[in-house]
């Protein structure tokens, strides 16, 4: 095959790899794997929010002979969840504290799932409790002490340009708002589960996750082992969203744990209720935003602060705050710049990674400022955010001057196009139309790519590609597949890189044992950074192998062939390739200043909504995404990323909502904590912008994360558009709308 024709296969919606053995069910998922003598595992949990474990019991009458039994005490190496703090347990030990319902205190295997659910229901636990806080309020109150002298996990501080007070006070306009956001559940089809077996002082693990060498560190921590005693594989798994970045460690330890008590392999597999009361979810915020503009409609100052509720464990809250701040300012220029952000602790399980990872709640608060600034100087939202937005040669509110890739025109061009056809009909302005009212909202936003600062240089991540015995080629990363292409994408890239048919490439198995650590498969940074990085090693390789066979006289046009005669002769290539940052990248941790990312991913969205005013029930009748992706590799494998994140970015603007009561989840269930369905998608009008990124595979930049932090403003914008009221919370259930109307006839 000629390189040309290689190359074209980037660019191309070829046929997923993993497509067929999905849609015909051939595909194994962890629920799926048959394992001889396989044991079942169940977790007993805290039913209390706060409190000291004083006891665990085992009631008489129950043979417990039959079943193995594990708590704390049972731990070998660090009773630890090994994360960027130690401070969450694999198990509370009797004696220490329990800091949310629903927290692991115990754990129980047996040979059938009945008899594991029946010595679950024979243990007792004994707790004292203890006073809970389960709001950001109260825990800045800090009445209730739950880390360290105030309760905050991290702080950040953002600061450009003189003082922010003075510079408010110079404004012709200043829009406060204050804006808060509810608890998300990733609601992954597939739920939580993992397999564990022992070989001697060896353990495999086998499970549905994201990130297979997070999992690896916390076995060894817990285990006290050493690494090549632990070897982790990622199972098919039927979706992540970030709930099975960091929380597959937890299940991970207590299946190894049982399966060393008994003897024998064990599965541990959440039901949907377990799952959703349990793992972790999307952060709630409490943005407070102060926006000063001139009379011509110029932004000039943007004040921020911004809190979450981290919940009961650090877990992931420091990495989510800093995105969520390092966005707060939006894809605007400011002369003058500040933004706080807190997380803080509280007595509901630990909140942690949801795709966009902190972006969408401070994105929902700055583009509704943009809409009430536009309203108040009676500006064309469209108009606001052209007059304001980034360009290339703009600086960033951390300092960071944008000189590539920066789509931000593009996309708000295209999205204006859109709603100039067809024409906006008057209703839409929000005049009455019969039972219902419509309104038109608009959002612009970007999304750093890759990990914040340093992070990618810090990780240096890795992938290999390698020949194999037939005369194809293995990329070998411990980037996972959760459904969005990267086994597809990878081998696109390595085809193009070596060459040759994309049908001549294989992705490994990531697993521990097999894989180079190619860093977690989060932060939009799988085909972007971990791309770039797979398409240099195949690169090497392919200068490798024509090397080789010009010396030795042969015809190196077909690269398959060489590799057949070099796995003949002297067994597998491979080469690998550590990430190298792009030039001129530097971040100061301390200041929060510098280049937060190497590139952005822009976007726009713009939505039409119809209120009905008898159910106050938003239907949303138009939807318009354009997104900056750098280049597509995939371009349908793309177009599904962007609607499957505006869908996810509409259900969390209109209908989702965790609901806890006393630190509990009281919903959860599918039927209850509900996620849109294909009756409430409407039909998503997705429009690709390729602002080529110098340092991505041909150009790419990171897409998974972007479509879903803007169109929940849109929709509060539209909904402001339509009833005049304004839409600061979100889900913008109908009893919320309401209750902002009844507020508005009562003034």
């Amino acid at each position: 095959m000629s390189r040309d024709k290689a190359t074209a296969a980037v660019g191309a919606s070829i046929p997923k790899v993993d497509g067929a053995a999905k849609v015909t069910g051939t595909a194994r998922y962890v629920d799926d794997l048959r394992v001889p003598g396989c044991w079942i595992g169940r977790t007993l949990r805290s039913d209390v929010p706060h409190g000291v474990l004083r006891a665990i019991r085992r009631r008489p009458g129950f043979d417990w002979d039959a079943v193995v039994v594990v708590t704390a005490a049972d731990i070998p190496g660090a009773n630890v969840v090994a994360l960027i703090e130690d401070d969450q347990p694999a198990l509370v030990p009797v004696g220490g504290r329990v800091r949310h319902v629903a927290e692991p205190l115990a754990l129980v295997a047996a040979p059938t799932a009945e008899l594991a659910a029946a010595a679950l229901s024979h243990i007792e636990v004994d707790i004292d409790p203890l006073p809970a806080i389960h709001t950001i309020e109260a825990s800045l109150a800090g009445d209730v002490l739950l880390h360290g002298d105030d309760n905050v996990f991290a702080r950040y501080e953002i600061r450009r340009g003189g003082d922010i007070d003075a510079a408010l006070a110079s404004c012709d306009v200043v829009v406060e708002g204050t804006y808060t956001t509810g608890a998300q559940e990733q609601m992954y089809i597939e739920p939580q589960g993992m397999i564990a077996q022992w070989d001697g002082d060896a353990v495999r693990v086998i499970g549905s996750m994201q990130c297979p060498y997070y999992v690896h560190k916390a076995l060894v921590r817990l285990f006290g082992t050493t690494g090549d005693r632990v070897v982790v594989t990622q199972a098919v798994t039927g979706g992540g969203f970030g709930g099975k970045e960091e929380y597959p460690s937890m299940i991970a330890a207590h299946a190894a744990l049982l399966a060393r008590a008994a003897g024998a392999p064990v599965k541990i597999v959440y039901d949907r209720a377990e799952d959703i009361a349990a793992t972790t979810k999307r952060h709630p915020a409490r943005v407070r935003h102060r926006l000063g503009l001139s009379r011509d409609g110029r932004t000039v100052a943007c004040d921020v602060d911004v809190v979450l509720d981290g919940g009961a464990y650090v877990t992931l809250s420091p990495v989510v705050l800093s995105r969520a701040v390092l966005h707060a300012a939006g894809p605007y220029r400011f002369d003058h710049v500040r933004v706080v952000g807190r997380a803080v602790a509280t007595n509901t399980p630990p909140h942690g990674a949801f795709r966009g990872f902190g972006a969408p709640q401070t994105t929902f608060a700055y583009e509704r400022q943009m809409a009430k600034a536009a309203r108040a100087l009676q500006l064309d939202p469209i108009e606001l955010r052209r007059r304001n937005m980034l360009r290339v040669g703009d600086v960033t509110a951390t300092g960071q001057t944008l000189e590539f890739s920066v789509g931000s025109e593009a996309v708000l061009a295209a999205v204006a196009a859109r709603a100039a056809d067809p024409a906006q009909p008057a209703e839409r302005l929000g005049t009455a139309a019969g039972e219902q009212r419509r309104g038109r909202g608009v959002a612009l936003y970007f999304h750093g790519a890759g990990f914040t600062g340093s992070g990618e240089a810090r990780l240096q991540g890795k992938a290999t590609v390698a020949t194999t015995p037939t005369g194809g080629f293995e990329v070998r990363a411990s980037s996972t597949d959760i459904g969005q292409g990267a086994v597809t994408t990878f081998a696109q890239i390595a085809a193009a890189a070596l060459g040759v048919d994309v049908a001549r490439v294989t992705v490994a198995e990531p697993s521990t044992d097999r894989v180079p650590d190619s860093g977690p498969t989060v932060a939009s940074r799988t085909c972007m950074v971990v791309g770039r990085v797979v398409e240099r090693a195949a690169a090497t390789l392919r200068d490798r192998l024509v090397a080789w066979a010009a010396e030795r006289g042969m015809d190196a046009g077909d690269l398959c062939a060489v590799a057949r005669a070099y796995a003949g002769t002297a067994g597998e290539a491979a080469e690998t390739v550590t990430y190298e940052p792009p030039p001129g990248i530097q971040w100061d941790d301390a200041t929060y200043t510098g280049a937060a990312y190497p590139v952005y991913g822009w976007a726009a969205c713009l939505v039409d909504v119809a209120v009905d005013l008898d159910t106050y029930e938003v239907a949303i009748e138009r939807c318009v995404h354009a997104v900056d992706v750098g280049k597509a590799i995939h371009p349908l494998i793309v177009k599904g990323q962007i609607e499957g994140g505006t869908l996810q970015a509409l259900g969390w603007a209109l209908w989702e909502r965790v609901a806890y009561r006393d630190g509990r989840v009281v919903n959860a269930s599918m039927t209850d904590c509900i996620i849109p369905t294909f009756w409430d998608a409407p039909e998503i009008d997705t429009i690709l912008v390729e602002e080529p990124y110098p340092y991505g595979p041909h150009g790419a930049k990171g897409v998974g994360e972007i479509p879903m932090d803007g169109p929940a403003a849109a929709v509060a914008n539209a909904i402001e558009d339509a009833l005049g009221v304004a839409i600061d919370a979100v889900p913008a259930l109908p009893e919320r709308i309401e209750r902002a109307l009844r507020a508005r006839m009562a003034v």
